[in-house]
């Protein structure tokens, strides 16, 4: 009986050690999802100006 009492009371001992450990790392995995889901916040880009100097460059090459 003795063994199955300091088995048990070895286990008590180690179980809230297990659950911290374990929320450690659960933590990152379940934030993800509630980060995706705020999409409402969103830092975008100012749209691009079309300045067409490219197309010059292109014109100008060809009758070179």
């Amino acid at each position: 009986m003795n063994r199955i009492a300091d088995n048990a009371m070895k286990i008590l001992r180690l179980l809230p050690r297990a659950t911290l450990i374990l929320m450690l790392l659960a933590a990152p995995v379940l934030a993800v999802p509630m980060m995706r889901a705020d999409t409402g916040n969103r830092i975008e880009a100012p749209p691009h100006k079309n300045t067409s100097v490219g197309f010059v460059l292109l014109i100008s090459l060809q009758r070179g």
